[in-house]
C-alpha cells in the first residue's frame, strides 16, 4: 500500500505474515536490505530511551547482516520495557541528497510493526545543533515522514518493510536523520519494535548490493541446579564457544554455592528470589563488563576474555546480588514507592562481593591514594567499604533491613538513625575519620 504524507513523499509498506516470512526480507515492492548504502558507514546512536541489552545494539542497524529468524534478539535493536519508545540519531558524515530511506523489522508478534517519525537536518542551520538537541521540536529538524505499519486488523507479526521516497528526485539534502520510535501497543511495555536494518540511499550513488542473512550459531548451553534443586541455572556461551570450558570449571561452582548464600543474606518477608536464572555471554555491550535484569545476567564477551584470571567471576557474584535484590518490580504503578539511591543499589552487591566472597583480594580497600574520594555515597567499592564498617560497628542486620526496605520501595534516609542511632552522614564522617587515622593522614 502507498500512503501519501506530503506532496513530495511516498511511504510504501509491505508485510510478510509470520507464516510466510523467511530469511532475507524478500518483498515484492520494497527492496531487500542493502550492505553498501549510504548508512553503511554512518554513525548510529540512541539519544533517547535505552537500547535493550538483550538486543544487538545500534551496530546491527547498518552492518548489512540480517536475522535468520523471527526471534533473534542479537540481530535487532529494540528499546527496554522502561522506555516509552526511543530516538535513533544517524550521522551520515556529510549532507547528501537522500533518494530513499528503508527500514526493516521482524518478529512473530507485536514487536514486528514499525511506528515512528523520521526527521532530517543538514547540520548547517544557523543557531541550531541537531546533535546536541535531538528533540524533534528543535527547529533544525524537518519532518520527512510518519510511519505506522500496524495493519488495521488481524495478525501483526512477520516481516515489515518500509520504503520512504520522493515523488520526484531526492527527499532532501540531509546529514542527520532522527528516528523517533514509539511502542507498537499501549498495553504492553515489552512491545518495542525489533529493528533489523535501516538503509539510506544516496540519490546519486550507483546500485546497491544486498545484505546477507546471518544464521544463528548452534546453541551452547550448560544447565545445572543449586540449593538442593530449588534454583536452576543456564549458562549460554553460544556466541563465545571459547569461554564454555572456563564457565563450566570456574563459574558453575561459584554460582552453585553463592546464589543460595546471597538469597540467605538478603531475606525479607514474603520475598521469593528468582528460581531460574540465565547467564548469557553477549556481544555489543560496549564498556559494561556485566549487567543484570530480572532473572538474567549478561556477560560482556570481550571484557570476560580479558579478565578470566582477574575479576570475571567476582563480577558475576556482583550481578547475582542484583538478581536477588529485585528492587524495581514493586515500583511499577504503585503509589508512594520510591527508588533507593544508586550508591546503595551498587554498594550492597560490592559489599557482598569484596567483603564476603573475596575479602582476601582487598579490592575495596581505602588507600591513601583513594582517601579523597572516600564518601559513603561514593558508589560501588567505596560504598561497599562503608557498609562493611557499618556492619562491624552495628551488625549485619543493618544491611538486611536496608535491603528489605529498598526491595519494597520503602527506603528512606531516616532508617539509618533508626538502625544505628546515627544519620548516614554522621556514620559517613565517623567512617572517614577512622580511615584517616588508620592511614596516618
Amino acid at each position: 500500500m502507498v500512503l501519501p504524507v506530503q506532496a513530495a513523499v511516498q511511504i510504501q509498506v509491505e508485510r510478510l505474515p509470520a507464516l510466510d516470512a523467511s530469511a532475507g526480507f524478500r518483498f515484492t515492492q520494497v527492496p531487500r536490505p542493502a550492505r553498501n548504502d549510504a548508512a553503511a558507514g554512518a554513525t548510529f546512536r540512541v539519544v533517547s530511551g535505552r537500547a535493550d541489552p538483550n538486543g544487538g545494539g545500534v551496530s546491527v542497524l547498518n552492518d548489512g547482516r540480517l536475522p535468520a529468524n523471527e526471534d533473534q534478539p542479537a540481530r535487532n535493536l529494540f528499546f527496554t520495557p522502561q522506555s516509552a519508545g526511543g530516538r535513533i540519531l544517524v550521522d551520515l558524515g556529510r549532507p547528501i541528497g537522500i533518494g530513499a530511506i528503508h527500514t526493516y523489522s521482524w518478529h512473530g508478534s507485536n514487536r514486528a510493526p514499525q511506528v515512528y517519525q523520521v526527521y532530517g537536518a543538514s547540520g548547517a542551520e544557523a543557531g541550531s545543533d541537531p546533535v546536541a538537541d535531538s528533540s524533534p521540536t528543535n527547529s533544525a529538524w524537518t519532518r520527512i515522514a510518519s510511519v505506522d505499519t500496524r495493519p488495521a486488523q488481524g495478525d501483526v507479526g512477520g516481516q515489515h518493510g518500509v520504503q520512504i521516497r520522493g515523488d520526484e528526485g531526492a527527499l532532501g539534502s540531509y546529514r542527520y536523520l532522527l528516528f523517533d520510535c514509539q511502542r507498537t501497543t499501549r498495553e504492553d511495555p515489552f512491545d518495542q519494535t525489533f529493528f533489523s536494518e535501516i538503509d539510506v540511499l544516496d540519490a546519486s550513488a550507483p546500485p546497491i548490493a544486498e545484505a546477507e542473512e546471518v544464521a544463528e550459531p548452534k546453541p551452547i548451553r550448560h544447565a545445572f541446579e543449586a540449593g538442593d534443586g530449588r534454583y536452576r541455572f543456564t549458562i549460554d556461551s553460544t556466541l563465545a564457544p571459547d569461554l564454555t570450558g572456563w564457565a563450566e570449571t570456574n563459574l558453575v561452582p561459584v554460582v552453585s554455592e553463592w546464589y543460595p548464600r546471597i538469597v540467605g543474606l538478603l531475606p525479607s518477608d514474603g520475598f521469593v528470589a528468582p528460581e531460574r536464572v540465565l547467564i548469557e555471554f553477549k556481544e555489543d555491550m560496549g564498556d559494561v563488563p556485566a549487567s543484570a535484569g530480572g532473572g538474567r545476567i549478561n556477560c560482556n564477551i570481550a571484557w570476560f576474555r580479558s579478565n578470566l584470571r582477574g575479576e570475571a567471576v567476582g563480577s558475576v557474584v556482583h550481578e547475582m546480588v542484583h538478581v536477588v535484590q529485585q528492587y524495581g518490580r514493586p515500583l511499577r504503578g504503585v503509589p508512594g514507592r520510591v527508588r533507593p539511591p544508586g550508591w546503595l543499589v551498587e554498594g550492597i552487591p560490592d559489599y557482598i562481593r569484596w567483603f564476603l566472597y573475596e575479602p582476601a583480594t582487598r579490592g575495596a580497600e581505602i588507600t591513601a591514594r583513594s582517601f579523597e574520594r572516600a564518601r559513603y555515597d561514593g558508589n560501588y567499592r567505596i560504598t561497599a567499604n562503608f557498609l562493611s564498617w557499618v556492619v562491624e560497628k552495628h551488625g549485619r542486620e543493618v544491611v538486611v533491613k536496608l535491603n528489605a526496605a529498598a526491595r519494597e520501595g520503602a527506603y528512606r534516609e531516616e532508617l539509618w538513625r533508626e538502625l544505628t542511632g546515627k544519620t548516614v552522614q554522621e556514620l559517613g564522617e565517623a567512617w572517614r575519620e577512622a580511615n584517616r587515622v588508620r592511614l596516618g593522614l
